[in-house]
């Protein structure tokens, strides 16, 4: 039971790291900043997500995993939230939007 506990969330952390490499990827890649945070909020939502199910596993069925879990659901809801503000901060000051729209058909 161990060997499948550890395979299982070692799983999850590299599927939780690959998805931080493929953000930071994104993050330098893209060139119109709304489109930055598009990647570094979806990344940082399933990646943190996928290690911190990775370590729940580690840990087993304790307190540590109830705590572990509040942690997940407080960043499902906190991270998109943050990040529709700070999109609509860069929408509602930048004055060239529509030019940005028109070149990334946003």
């Amino acid at each position: 039971m161990e060997w499948i506990r550890l395979i299982i969330g070692g799983a999850f952390l590299l599927i939780g790291l690959i998805i931080f490499v493929v953000e930071i990827y994104g993050v330098f890649h893209m060139k119109y900043v709304l489109n930055r945070m598009q990647a570094a909020a979806l990344g940082d939502t399933l990646g943190l997500s996928s290690s911190l199910i990775g370590l729940m596993i580690y840990s087993g069925l304790n307190m540590t995993t109830l705590k572990i879990a509040l942690i997940v659901v407080f960043l499902w809801f906190s991270s998109p939230v943050a990040s529709h503000l700070l999109a609509r901060l860069e929408v509602t000051t930048n004055e060239d939007i529509d030019t940005h729209a028109k070149r990334y058909d946003i």
